[in-house]
């Protein structure tokens, strides 16, 4: 079987303890493939050789590090279908979800080939007479990534390009259950021409990956998981002196009012809660509907949707793909069962239910069917907390303002979205609801590379988002240089504070 080794230095190798674990294919429950195992040493060596390979590649032109990233989104495109089947085959997500999730990754590479005009600085002539003054927008160093397994391709792509094209180098740990699309592109970066130490992908134990947010040659780590992991991450890192963004959990939120077009809601709110199996941190898993007569309307329209949804693998393409594929483990299939159980047992109304489901062929694939439960209440556990999965609850609210205080209400403030044909409510939703990110009759708002994405709350621990002009923000530091040239002109000595001009 083959074993999906780690990369460093410009090679993949498996690491010397000789262990390995295996990957399972969601889809079938059978193991696919096998992950080498790194030692604490091994990961100390994947920070010493991105050390040692920052100097050079720091210096190198901003120019020279975008045409690399040139280089290498023609080749991400090339080999496009490759990664797309190793995502279906370790994440078990249906074949055009993938190569959405490329596409979306593919747009922050786009974005990082702009990158000499993004850290072009800023600049002011003849502050005072014969002075100038300049800002430059430098490398950190040394950067980590720790991604999590619902977007094995997107949420790297989400930092590296970026980071690569500051002028940073790079220490990947991706996720055990879907790791090999990571070493993938970094073979296909060192294709494309970046030095060899510039990029590297290490895998090992969580205990072993500390060392990414707390040895010194590390600068900044960016992180995405679950919020207890994340608000740890940001407080271990943070105290040994790092730059961090980590983002955790989310329970997004749709507000629909009574004025929305139903038959656009309902079908947006399929892909948003359903889409992906609901493993998206912008899934759509909480509709709020204003007023009963919208929620029994909506109820009405979404149960046939919701039973009739095609499951089953994920590698099926064109008409006979699925419209959602498995969840990624046995064990979060177990998870997702329990809270459907839990539900039930805490009253809300189980209107279609998703355990039990048979996918002929696949006995053993980790499959939860569409679920969706209505009269849902704040006091419920699946109300509160983030279940990752194929589920929808249904809350009422007699009014706007009681869905919008019951959305705020809430722990987590990732994205939010509202229904509705009234311009003054859309507009208000957006100025009002306390979340990062907000649609407006679009069910999962993400933003665009060239913006930036991040939530509010708990759903997310530091000051600065991915990509867009946060991520350049993020991975470099300014430095402002005020300049005087001789020019034959008298000066003396100044001991009050200069105040130029």
């Amino acid at each position: 079987m083959n074993i999906t080794g780690n990369f460093i230095g410009g090679k993949t190798s498996l690491s010397a303890s000789n262990e390995t674990i295996p990957i399972y294919d969601p889809a079938t429950g059978k193991p696919v493939r096998e992950l080498t195992q790194s030692t604490a040493e091994e990961v100390a060596k994947a920070i010493e050789v991105a050390h040692n390979a920052f100097d050079d590649w720091s210096r190198t032109s901003p120019l020279r590090r975008a045409r690399i990233m040139f280089n290498f989104k023609a080749l991400m495109e090339q080999h496009r279908e490759e990664l797309a089947e190793l995502i279906v085959s370790e994440h078990g997500k249906v074949w055009s979800d993938a190569l959405g999730e490329l596409t979306r990754g593919l747009e922050v590479v786009e974005f990082a080939c702009g990158i000499p005009h993004l850290i072009k600085g800023e600049n002011s002539a003849d502050v005072a007479t014969g002075v100038d003054s300049y800002s430059l927008m430098q490398p950190l160093g040394v950067v980590a990534g720790i991604t999590p397994f619902n977007f094995p391709a997107m949420v790297p792509l989400w930092m590296f390009p970026i980071a690569l094209a500051c002028g940073n180098t790079f220490v990947l740990k991706p996720p055990a259950l879907d790791p090999s699309a990571s070493v993938r592109m970094a073979e296909l970066l060192t294709e494309a021409g970046l030095p060899d130490g510039v990029f590297n992908v290490i895998h090992c134990s969580n205990e072993d990956a500390e060392q990414l947010y707390t040895d010194p040659r590390i600068q900044a780590v960016s992180f995405v998981g679950s919020s207890g992991v994340a608000e740890h991450i940001y407080k271990t890192a943070s105290a040994h002196g790092k730059r961090v963004q980590a983002f955790g959990a989310a329970k997004n939120h749709a507000i629909v009012m009574p004025d929305a077009d139903l038959e656009a809601t309902v079908n947006a709110i399929m892909g948003g809660a359903f889409g992906s199996a609901g493993e998206r941190c912008m899934a759509l898993p909480v509709v709020v509907a204003v007023g009963d007569d919208t929620a029994d309307k909506l109820i009405a329209a979404l149960t046939p949707l919701v039973k009739a949804l095609r499951v089953g693998p994920g590698m099926q393409k064109g008409k006979d793909e699925n419209e959602m594929g498995p969840v990624v483990s046995a064990a979060h299939q177990k998870k997702v069962l329990g809270y459907i159980d839990k539900g039930e047992q805490e009253g809300a109304k189980l209107v279609v239910d998703g355990r039990n489901i048979e996918v002929p062929g696949y006995a053993e694939g980790y499959y939860v069917g569409g679920t969706l439960f209505d009269n849902v209440t704040p006091d419920m556990v699946i109300w509160r907390e983030e279940i990752f999965g194929p589920v929808l609850s249904i809350m009422r609210a007699p009014d706007y303002k009681s869905a919008l205080q019951l959305v705020n209400s809430h722990e987590f403030g990732n994205g939010s979205a509202i229904f509705t044909s009234n311009g003054h409510t859309g507009r208000d939703f957006v100025r009002e609801v306390q979340a990062g990110m907000v649609g407006v009759n679009v069910p999962v708002p993400v933003p665009m590379a060239f913006h930036s994405f991040g939530g509010w709350k708990r759903s997310v621990f530091g000051a600065l988002n991915v990509h867009g002009p946060d991520g350049v923000r993020f991975y470099t530091r300014m430095k402002t240089a005020t300049v005087r040239w001789p020019s034959g002109q008298k000066t003396v000595s100044e001991f009050s504070m200069p105040t130029l001009g």
